[in-house]
């Protein structure tokens, strides 16, 4: 069982990587592998509704993005800070693409968000990034609280010991979540049936 923890921060080792770091000590801590991916502090480009990924199930943009579609992993854990009440442009970015090339593989895996602030708008950005696991079949792991974390720098965020516990806490439900569906298909339970995708809009 692996989960990949993707830091949408543009610094390397800050207040997001910080919360991401507890959830992954406490995820190895249950025997579960982990693989930290940073967007970077770079220009993560945006999706232009191209098409490429329809044909080739890969983004024409050839970064982390396919870095990550090509990696094995049962469960993605997303963390951001906030900006303006919302998740980091790169993040953003990074999973309307991974999202429009990789949807149909992201079903079943489990997600989770996590998002770090000073002080307010985390809720917004939490429930923004829940909204891509929704969409593509993935259940979402819960914590005691909704996954934040304080401060403005990563000494604060050390200083948050409800946000450091809610980290926990999550990354303890995603262990036993992981083991459930494994005993499940060892079991022989298989994952949903799923049936074709009906699309429609609101134009009569």
């Amino acid at each position: 069982m692996r989960v990949v923890l993707l830091n949408g921060s543009p610094h390397r080792e800050g207040c997001t990587y910080t919360a991401l770091n507890e959830v992954r000590t406490t995820l190895e801590s249950e025997g579960i592998a982990t693989d930290m991916l940073w967007v970077g502090n770079g220009p993560v480009a945006g999706c232009t509704a191209c098409g490429y990924c329809d044909r080739h199930n890969r983004c024409v943009v050839d970064d982390q993005v396919n870095t990550l579609l090509d990696m094995p992993f049962d469960a993605l854990v997303v963390g951001s800070p906030v900006y303006y009440g919302a998740a980091s442009g790169q993040v953003t970015c990074f999973l309307n693409r991974l999202f429009f090339a990789g949807s149909a593989r992201m079903a079943g895996r489990f997600g989770a968000a996590v998002v770090s602030c000073r002080r307010g708008g985390a809720t917004a950005a939490f429930d923004q990034l829940n909204k891509y696991f929704t969409i593509a079949n993935m259940p979402v792991v819960p914590s005691q609280y909704w996954n934040q974390v304080h401060g403005n720098t990563p000494e604060q965020v050390k200083q948050d010991l409800e946000g450091l516990q809610t980290m926990r806490t999550l990354a303890r439900n995603l262990a036993w979540l992981l083991r459930l569906k494994q005993a499940g298909q060892d079991a022989g339970v298989a994952l949903p049936a799923h049936e074709p995708r009906v699309s429609t809009n609101f134009i009569r």
